[in-house]
């Protein structure tokens, strides 16, 4: 069967694509904002954000540059505050002055309660966890509570466009590099797989051979977790990819501890030999054709 089209409509409040910005789907109760954090006050008088919901925080850690976000929810208050209320306290939180821009999820029918919500929250806590794209902030989710069959079925419905609308938002926090990585116990990933791609070089006055993994991707090409990385670099590198390789992390042995994202295979290929490389003859598949050959087909 042939996957269905979905059509999202969009609201630019602002009349500007940086400003704030109402997403909906066709026959769906969900309702979803793009706030920055500048613009909050935009957002007032929106009775659809005084409501119950849940929300995201996205913003970039100071320390390592990596993305982060962190996933609340909102309760309706007496006095008519809910998802808004919340994120103006956020914003006068000094511990939370990394975020730039808030994304909300609630309903047009305000139909979701407490137990709702808290689903909802540890759902997409985890998902974003288990995805490992952004640094989560907060260290544990709530528990899902008991709901019924119906309900669960109902909720998981509501997390299946929400991570839709999410994706057209540009922030793939549910979305892993890549499915189903056969990996050893190591953490490497097999050699005999098909679908990867790898890249081996002796660098002279060395006696060990710099061995990596990757796999190309709909956004670049992914350098995998268990690749050995050189520890040494050419002066003439450049400054981006020193950038790259001083915040990757790697341990004591030269061995990647996670996915690391690129924007091209020569970016890779010198993030992992620490010196300028043709990515598209360095990456070869199992049968020894490089990138290159491999595209030409």
């Amino acid at each position: 069967m042939s996957t269905r089209g979905k059509s999202i409509t969009l609201f630019l409040m602002d009349g500007s694509v940086t400003g704030c910005i109402r997403y909906t789907l066709a026959n769906w109760t969900g309702v979803a904002y793009k706030i920055p954090r500048t613009k909050l006050d935009n957002c007032l008088g929106r009775s659809d954000l005084k409501r119950s919901g849940v929300y995201f925080l996205f913003g970039t850690s100071d320390d390592t540059g990596k993305n982060v976000v962190y996933i609340g929810q909102a309760g309706a208050r007496k006095k008519g505050e809910g998802i808004l209320s919340r994120l103006q306290e956020h914003k006068h939180n000094s511990d939370k002055d990394y975020w730039t821009e808030a994304v909300t999820f609630t309903t047009s029918n305000d139909s979701f309660g407490a137990t709702e919500i808290s689903y909802l929250e540890n759902r997409f806590w985890n998902m974003a966890i288990d995805a490992e794209r952004y640094m989560v902030k907060n260290i544990t989710g709530p528990t899902p509570g008991h709901i019924t069959e119906e309900k669960q079925s109902e909720l998981e419905e509501f997390i299946d466009n929400s991570r839709i609308i999410m994706g057209t938002l540009g922030h793939r926090v549910f979305e892993p590099l890549f499915d189903n990585i056969d990996r050893n116990s190591q953490g490497e990933a097999k050699e005999n797989e098909k679908q990867f791609l790898s890249f081996k070089l002796k660098p002279r006055k060395s006696e060990r051979q710099i061995e990596a993994f990757g796999k190309q991707t709909d956004e670049g090409f992914v350098v995998l977790k268990g690749s050995m990385i050189s520890t040494t670099e050419k002066e003439n590198l450049s400054l981006k990819v020193k950038e790259a390789r001083k915040k990757a992390l790697i341990d004591e042995n030269g061995i990647l501890q996670e996915d690391t994202l690129f924007h091209s295979p020569s970016f890779a290929a010198a993030f992992v030999v620490g010196r300028t490389y043709r990515g598209n003859k360095a990456w070869k598949n199992q049968e020894g054709k490089t990138l290159n050959e491999i595209e030409s087909n």
